[in-house]
């Protein structure tokens, strides 16, 4: 256990003392739908927001992209302090299936010690405990210990379209030292993380288109083309048995990973034969000698998303299909970009099926930080001070999220230092959040921000 100084121990008695009001205000707040795919309450949360943050004494507005605003707040305290930047999205996504909730997904439940409804853990309980943070330091401190930006984003849950343009548009008023963004999940042992980066995204379509329509197999197999076939025998030239991804030029400009990263992640606890069981399978994937991490962490990969294409229903159906299509994937780490992936399939495809239709669908760029930045000592000491145990350090994400606007846009370090527990079931029915969990971020936030503020910027 940590000694915590005098301080931080006022902050924590604070929120201790609050906790059945922060509960209930948390609860009201996740009560008000904000589903971005379906445009439904999002104007309405995005007002009561700037509201919040003005009450906490920020200049706070929306300011208006493409589609739905984001919400921007700032408190300065003083030139010589540095400036954090808090990230995180107002929107949830949509609670379908209904039946599957146990109680309705817009009227927050507690049950068994955690919060139940949709966004309480992605992410409206993690940035609700950043602000609830802030509130705490003015009200024990009477200031902040830093300068703060507080930045929430209503189109995260459909794959952030605007923050690049609006990061690059207003860099000005973004200026910054570091960003925190507290969202997904802690660690399935319950223990803090900080992550330094993510894998970036490029996602693609194949479509296959072989005769103007389907014909009997035994009329004229072996004589009309089968898309099906064309698509497997293109998918087998881009990744091999061994796990190789075979497309020209894609993988030779991978940056290996440091000796600090895995050093980070020989640390990292892993328990691979529950997870088999969990999961079902009981093997890794090819290739056979990377290990666990690795692969998550410091390697692209290439995943077929779905296949479709000639008849699926009971039964036999002797026909030949003359068109199917395949949706893939791939996760990109530094110095990939989704441009240049997309550039080396397009021609991969040229090359060895020319008559197959490429077409490019998602992307996002991959995101690092140095492991060994000055603002990750006062972070992890923050979190021991909160937590009483050392957090584990994550090089970077499997998955992707918009940090690269940060890291690439604004040229500053970000990190992930996540609020909720492992099985907040985000992006499903009886999404939850341990009430621990959010009292613990609010402490974590109240000292991140407390230990940034020990620093000088001259």
């Amino acid at each position: 256990m940590s000694v915590v100084d005098a301080d931080l121990q006022k902050l924590f008695d604070h929120v201790e003392a609050h906790r059945e009001a922060f509960i209930a205000r948390v609860m009201d707040y996740v009560r008000h739908p904000s589903i971005s795919a379906h445009n439904v309450g999002i104007s309405e949360l995005a007002a009561m927001l700037v509201d919040m943050l003005k009450a906490l004494g920020m200049e706070a507005e929306t300011v208006p992209t493409g589609n739905h605003p984001m919400v921007l707040g700032r408190r300065n305290v003083s030139p010589d302090k540095p400036t954090v930047l808090l990230y995180g999205h107002y929107d949830v996504q949509p609670p379908d299936p209904l039946e599957l909730w146990e109680s309705p997904p817009f009227e927050p439940t507690i049950r068994n010690g955690r919060i139940y409804a949709r966004g309480i853990g992605d992410n409206k309980g993690q940035h609700f405990a950043q602000l609830l943070a802030l509130e705490s330091h003015l009200a024990v401190n009477g200031e902040l210990p830093c300068n703060v930006i507080f930045l929430l984003e209503g189109e995260e849950e459909i794959g952030s379209p605007h923050i690049a343009e609006f990061v690059r548009e207003h860099a000005g008023r973004l200026k910054t030292d570091l960003v925190v963004t507290s969202d997904g999940p802690l660690h399935e042992s319950g223990l803090p993380v900080i992550t330094f980066g993510a894998r970036g995204v490029a996602g693609f379509e194949l479509r296959a288109k072989t005769a103007s329509r389907d014909v009997h197999s035994g009329h004229f197999g072996g004589v009309v083309p089968n898309a099906i076939w064309q698509l497997v025998h293109l998918l087998s030239t881009m990744k091999n048995p061994a796990g190789k991804i075979t497309i020209e030029g894609l993988v030779e400009p991978v940056i290996p990973a440091t000796d600090g990263e895995r050093e980070a992640v020989s640390k990292l606890p892993l328990d691979l034969d529950q997870l088999k069981s969990e999961l079902g399978f009981r093997e890794l994937d090819a290739p056979r000698d990377r290990g666990y991490f690795d692969r998550l962490m410091f390697h692209p990969t290439l995943t077929i998303n779905g296949f479709h294409g000639g008849y699926g229903g009971p039964g036999g159906k002797t026909v030949l299909p003359c068109e199917a299509f395949v949706k893939c994937d791939i996760r990109l780490v530094e110095p990939l970009t989704p441009e240049y992936v997309l550039e080396k399939v397009a021609l991969h495809v040229a090359r060895h099926a020319p008559d197959v239709e490429f077409v490019p669908l998602s992307r996002m760029l991959p995101s690092k930080t140095p492991m060994d930045s000055p603002y990750a000592e006062p972070i992890r000491k923050a979190l021991v001070a909160a937590r009483g145990v050392e957090p584990l350090l994550y090089p970077t994400l499997g998955a992707s999220l918009p940090d690269y606007v940060f890291t690439k846009i604004l040229g500053v370090p970000a990190f992930i230092v996540p609020y909720a527990n492992a099985d907040e079931a985000n992006h499903a029915p009886n999404e939850n959040l341990k009430i621990e969990c959010f009292i613990d971020g609010i402490k974590s936030g109240s000292a991140i921000l407390a230990e940034l503020g020990k620093l000088s910027r001259r």
